[in-house]
């Protein structure tokens, strides 16, 4: 048995709103402990606030990612990192104008059950 697994074909989460979500390891490879996924968020994009039950995790690698946190404005950039406990409200945000290119992992894994997101 292998002690390793390499994912060549992550799972491309279908959306409505433009971003893309390539999720490598996760709910969609039947691993429940963690996620982790490649995302790019176009310009302009954004989310309900939410308040997930479960730690992520963000770095991004290209452009700025904008996180309102329970009401604080918080900006990243390339190269930059950051770790967001569960049960935490937030908004995810790129109203810049060039897209957002990020990964996150989330702990346990990302699932619709557990994100928790206001309705519009």
């Amino acid at each position: 048995m292998k002690k390793y697994t390499v994912q060549k074909s992550p799972f491309v989460v279908p959306t409505t709103d433009g971003k893309l979500i390539e999720e490598h390891f996760g709910h969609t490879t039947q691993q429940g402990e963690l996620s982790l996924a490649h995302m790019i968020a176009p310009s302009g994009w954004s989310e309900p606030f939410q308040t997930p039950k479960f730690d992520e995790y963000t770095y991004i690698i290209k452009g700025r990612k904008q996180f309102n946190i329970d009401g604080e404005i918080v900006i990243l950039e390339a190269g930059q990192s950051i770790k967001i406990v569960k049960n935490t409200r937030v908004q995810y945000s790129n109203p810049f104008e060039v897209e957002c290119e990020y990964v996150s992992v989330c702990l346990p894994a990302f699932s619709i059950d557990l994100v928790n997101r206001d309705e519009f």
